[in-house]
């Protein structure tokens, strides 16, 4: 069957699946014959404003052609405009909703490729991403607008795909205070545990990673344990993706991943790091940081990694104290602990500095009895397990 005439069946009998095929990138990269003849025939056959809408696809497609990739992406942003105005005219109808999901990906991944294109140099960082955003975000209000009681109907089963669309780009452009009214959307939302599990996965990772930046552990651990344990087991590139936050996040919270999971999701860079973590080997510790710190920049958990020196510290007062066998721990010890591993910059007002953020995190029970400069740890349980205090 002709192109333009299985696009008018599709408007014509709603069909928001076969539609969306019709209407992507992926499936129809080759136009068969002239596009002004497609257009031609798109505007004599097809209802306004659908034909709009298929003249800027026929538009994006053609300029794929001519690898000029700041066109096509002005092209399809155009096309999901006029979307946009589709979606505010049907009041009562969701079946475009297949489409718009397609429409917003295409439009994500056409952005990404053009921040990556050396060819555009007029085009400064992000724009486009930012361009993009402002579109999605215009169809995330039509869905999230949309307070119908008929759960058929409504167009708020669109909610998490455009706000993962949306996450991805705010990440992407390190706008992270943006996602915040996009989390709370969704989480007041009824329909928060019935959105398909796929669509579920994605916004988990992404607010795990938010939470992690915030600082917010056990918020991230939450959200990133259920990614992870509900992402196919097939799909080994996705988990691994995942570990990459939750690792670091399970040491801050005091877990420690065992070998054999590093190993099997290739990510053995962690192992030293965790050897150093627990021996509270801090030269150790400034090695392997330097020797990963590619690894770790490029996975965004540098600044992280980093806090987990905090628990070195206390791994390494616990050794102290295990070794003078003694409740009241003369500060002059630690000190020559932390130089013995290398940091030999620190002094005596640094040290109980440290000790002290340490005891007000929780991690040591005691005091710092500055006129003895000593360090009094309790008689019970001096060094409370990490991950007791969640």
């Amino acid at each position: 069957m002709d192109y333009i005439m299985q696009l008018r069946r599709s408007w014509i009998n709603q069909d928001g699946f076969l539609l969306a095929n019709l209407l992507s990138l992926r499936a129809f990269s080759h136009l068969h014959g002239s596009a002004e003849s497609y257009m031609a025939r798109a505007m004599e056959m097809l209802p306004p404003p659908f034909d709009d809408l298929v003249l800027y696809h026929l538009k994006t497609l053609s300029s794929l052609k001519n690898d000029d990739l700041t066109v096509t992406y002005s092209y399809q942003n155009s096309a999901v405009q006029t979307l946009v105005k589709i979606l505010q005219l049907q009041k009562e109808e969701n079946w475009m909703l297949p489409v718009m999901n397609m429409m917003c990906l295409e439009l994500r991944l056409l952005a990404m490729k053009t921040e990556r294109c050396k060819k555009n140099k007029n085009i400064k960082p992000g724009e486009n991403l930012e361009k993009c955003a402002e579109c999605l975000m215009s169809c995330f209000r039509i869905c999230a607008a949309d307070n119908r009681s008929s759960e058929d109907d409504t167009k708020r089963w669109g909610m998490l795909a455009l706000v993962n669309q949306l996450l991805k780009v705010y990440f992407r452009i390190n706008k992270l205070h943006l996602c915040k009214p996009l989390i709370r959307a969704i989480e007041s939302s009824a329909y928060r545990d019935q959105f398909s599990l796929a669509q579920q996965i994605t916004y988990k990772f992404f607010v795990g990673r938010k939470a992690m930046f915030d600082s917010d552990y056990k918020a991230a651990d939450e959200y990133l344990t259920y990614a992870f344990q509900h992402c196919h087991k097939k799909s080994k590139k996705n988990k691994r993706l995942i570990l990459m936050y939750l690792i670091p996040v399970k040491m801050l919270l005091g877990y420690i991943p065992k070998y054999d999971l590093l190993k099997k999701y290739n990510l053995m860079e962690f192992w030293d790091l965790i050897e150093a973590v627990k021996k509270g080997n801090l030269q150790m510790l400034d090695e392997v940081m330097n020797k990963q710190g590619a690894f770790l920049i490029n996975a965004g958990i540098y600044l992280i990694v980093e806090k987990l020196k905090l628990i070195a510290y206390r791994n390494l007062f616990k050794k102290v104290y295990l070794v003078l066998n003694t409740h009241q721990i003369d500060i002059q010890s630690l000190l020559c602990a932390l130089k013995m591993y290398g940091r030999n910059d620190i002094d005596m007002d640094e040290t109980e500095c440290l000790v002290g953020n340490l005891i007000y995190d929780g991690k040591i029970k005691g005091y710092i009895s500055h006129q003895h400069k000593k360090l009094v740890i309790s008689k019970q349980n001096p060094f409370p397990r990490l991950s007791s205090l969640i």
